[in-house]
């Protein structure tokens, strides 16, 4: 049997909010996606209603698992503050026995830090990856979360299918590579349909992939962000107090714009920029030996000096990097004895320097568009 979204919504019509009108009626429905027998869908309430609306979204939760054919649900409750606040989801509640060493609503997980760039195409998920792993060379348990809603990429780059499990109806098991926990909406859905979702549908996703997932106890989650400073990336700095940011970028003037941008965007609001990598810094010739500098060279450097934030390196534009990341295959991993795999590292070992460097744990700022 196939469930659509109409038999969700459906369902959803018998179940009524805190002032008596059902949830479909109420008008604070997200659209509702169907996926392979997934649902996702948000419900966009007032921030001082939040406590009264938390019981509903559980109650049309576990309605919407009880249709047959629907193995799982993720429903999110997004605030909305009056004056055109930021959304903001109501975290769940802490589990009990949690780990003390925790990100505050992600329990086990020390550290979180995202690896961003200002726009599409320089590299960013080759480098998360390889940069997760080097962390995981560098003695450190890794997950990664993969926050491109729109376009994921660790289905690919770590070669993983499937679909993670479901804990208890709600939670879901990561999957597993390379010794690494790793979550992708990619896990969910087939590699070629298209995420047709707006704002608040990514960040309930995005959420309910950070706090929804039985991690376990991690030192660091590296998390790899859509390209550019939008909703996935104002979510990330306002639900979880992130230990800090990666960008990335090629050197070439355009880039570095964004690059730009990307680190003015997390320095508003409030997340430590550890560091910029220069990626497809050069060129080498397997034939001839011969360097070009095919995107320019050395202005990822020359921008995080003039901004003031450190540069963590240059990873060459190189045809092994490519050949291992298409097979699901990280360089870092699988050919842990090249200089490439010696690249990210050396950019591991100063991420892992810069984050002890950290004293204490950053609160989530609060973020108020004005």
């Amino acid at each position: 049997m196939t469930v659509t979204a109409d038999d969700v919504r459906a369902k959803l019509k018998t179940i009524a909010g805190p002032d008596g009108a059902d949830l479909v009626s109420s008008g604070k429905l997200s659209e509702i996606a169907v996926t392979n027998g997934k649902v996702f869908l948000s419900l966009t309430v007032d921030a001082s209603a939040v406590k009264q609306w938390e019981p509903i979204r559980k109650v049309a939760e576990d309605a919407v698992k009880s249709i047959p054919g629907i193995s799982s649900a993720l429903i999110a409750l997004t605030a909305e503050r009056a004056g055109g606040a930021a959304p903001q989801r109501a975290a769940p509640a802490q589990q009990a026995g949690g780990a003390s060493r925790a990100v505050p609503g992600v329990p086990g997980i020390e550290a979180v830090i995202a690896v961003a760039s200002g726009k599409g195409g320089v590299g960013k998920s080759t480098t998360a990856v390889n940069l997760a792993l080097g962390l995981r060379d560098v003695g450190m348990n890794v997950g990664i979360l993969d926050a491109d809603i729109y376009g994921p990429s660790m289905p690919r780059l770590l070669a993983i299918k499937g679909r993670p499990e479901t804990i208890g109806g709600r939670m879901l098991r990561p999957m597993e590579a390379y010794g690494m926990k790793a979550m992708s909406i990619g896990f969910l859905i087939e590699e070629e349909t298209p995420m047709i979702w707006r704002g608040p549908m990514v960040m309930s996703a995005i959420t309910q992939m950070l706090r929804e997932v039985q991690w376990g106890e991690l030192d660091i989650l590296v998390v790899d962000m859509p390209p550019g400073t939008g909703d996935a990336q104002l979510t990330l700095a306002q639900q979880v107090p992130l230990a800090g940011a990666v960008i990335v970028s090629t050197p070439q003037d355009l880039a570095l714009i964004d690059a730009r941008r990307g680190i003015a965007m997390f320095r508003k609001v409030d997340v430590p920029v550890l560091g910029v990598v220069e990626n497809m810094s050069y060129f080498l010739c397997p034939h001839c030996g011969g360097r070009s500098d095919i995107f320019s060279h050395g202005g990822a450097r020359r921008e995080a000096e003039r901004l003031g934030v450190p540069f963590l390196g240059e990873v060459p534009l190189e045809l092994e990097i490519r050949e291992t990341s298409d097979a699901g295959l990280p360089i870092v991993a699988t050919r842990p004895d090249s200089p490439h795999a010696k690249i990210y590292r050396d950019i591991a070992t100063r991420v892992s320097a810069a984050l002890q460097k950290k004293q204490g744990v950053r609160a989530a700022p609060k973020i108020v568009i004005e």
